[in-house]
């Protein structure tokens, strides 16, 4: 198990001498991750110290990630992620130097990228080119080559002299918080929390991008481009529905994280708004929406509001899966039942197997809102983060709407 050999290790060095909290040097530093092509995923690191311990903010503007769950034994710094099976192993190489791995469980081998970060070059990409001469801000339709087709996205950015923010969309999902620079013509952005790791670059010029590659993880590249189109609209799309001939009732009962079984038939849930949400510690874009529906459920559940969340893991390891879904449950003060259902994510008969109901689940996060009767209103894969901005606003706004008129009836 990767907590078992992780305490192993621990427990090794410890027995070899007393902590030693080295001295790293607090601030800004450059963190990059080597992909055996060359290219880096660059991303920038707050180093504190907090009531004598060191922390690590990860850095994707305007997001601050703390990870405080950081263990410095001499020469070895070991971190692991807040919330995903994510972890890194470093050596101190100077106060201002670290060296060493990310390591990223899966559901079969695990991926690791060589690590280095240093606070010598504090910035995130240089501007080799001087000052921006494109401007990347506004709203571009993106197209992703795969294969012979094309996947269509929205980019919105944001720009400040060099400096640039923002998020890009597609009907699955959003890729979170990405910031970077425009230099000359040339766009540069990146993002790390933990899962996603990727690097976007491209040139701009005239409401163009082109020459638009997509580095993600230790070997994956994909190309892309945009135009910029201040009324790019996703593609409507329902990746999962009803089966024919449903009434939009649902039967189900997983073990929580105590291993207590709770059925969507239990009297807590009867003459209630009920929200499901069907996630994965895996996922980044539901770290988003169980930090929003935590937030949700504190403001709404006197109202007669009650969330479940389902949670379709890499493997049927209980153990596993109760440890990576705890990190979410205390990180972001989740007080609704995290359920376990007793299949994988990569299982092609995952959602017979726990929601015959309906047709397949293709997209995590999506969330059922279930009416008073018990009967399912509404199925939908929509949401996106903060790092989306205005969408985001939207979204809040439009769920809070819907909720309000169900409670209303």
């Amino acid at each position: 198990m990767y907590k078992k050999t992780l305490t192993l290790g621990l427990s090794a060095l410890l027995s070899a001498g007393a902590f030693a909290q080295a001295p790293l040097q607090q601030g800004a530093w450059r963190a990059a991750l080597s992909r055996a092509d060359g290219n880096k995923i660059i991303f920038n690191l707050d180093v504190q110290q907090q009531k004598g311990k060191t922390v690590f903010y990860i850095v994707n503007d305007p997001e601050k990630m703390l990870v405080n769950d950081v263990t410095i034994v001499k020469d070895s710094v070991f971190i692991d992620m807040p919330v995903f099976e994510s972890a890194f192993r470093l050596k101190i190489v100077s106060k201002d130097s670290l060296s060493g791995s990310w390591i990223r469980k899966g559901s079969g081998k695990d991926m690791i990228m060589p690590f280095t970060a240093t606070t010598r070059q504090a910035y995130r990409f240089p501007a080799v080119k001087g000052n921006a001469t494109e401007s990347a801000a506004g709203k571009w339709k993106i197209d992703f080559a795969k294969n012979d087709s094309h996947g269509e996205a929205i980019g919105q950015f944001y720009q400040k002299g060099n400096k640039v923010t923002g998020s890009i969309l597609t009907p699955s999902g959003d890729y979170r918080y990405l910031s970077g620079i425009v230099t000359g013509d040339s766009l540069q952005v990146s993002t790390f929390d933990g899962i996603h790791a990727l690097v976007f670059t491209g040139k701009i010029s005239q409401g163009k991008i082109s020459e638009g590659n997509v580095y993600s993880g230790p070997v994956s590249t994909q190309k892309w481009t945009a135009i910029k189109d201040d009324k790019a609209t996703l593609p409507a799309e329902q990746f999962t529905k009803l089966k024919d001939g449903e009434d939009g009732r649902l039967n189900f009962s997983f073990p929580d994280l105590d291993g207590k079984k709770v059925s969507i038939l239990d009297p807590r849930f009867k003459n209630k708004v009920v929200i499901i949400q069907l996630m994965g510690s895996w996922c980044p874009n539901c770290m988003d929406e169980t930090a929003f529906l935590s937030e949700f459920y504190a403001k709404n559940k006197q109202r007669g509001v009650e969330v479940i969340g389902l949670a379709y893991e890499y493997t049927t390891d209980i153990k596993r899966s109760t440890y990576s879904l705890r990190k979410f449950q205390k990180r972001f003060d989740v007080k609704y039942p995290l359920l376990i259902t007793p299949t994988t994510v990569s299982d092609s008969l995952h959602t017979e197997k726990t929601l015959p109901q309906l047709t397949a689940i293709k997209v995590f996060p999506t969330t059922l809102i279930l009416d008073k009767t018990g009967k399912v209103t509404e199925i939908t894969s929509d949401f996106f983060g903060p790092g989306t901005g205005d969408y985001y606003t939207r979204y809040k706004a439009e769920f809070e709407k819907k909720i309000n008129a169900l409670l209303a009836k």
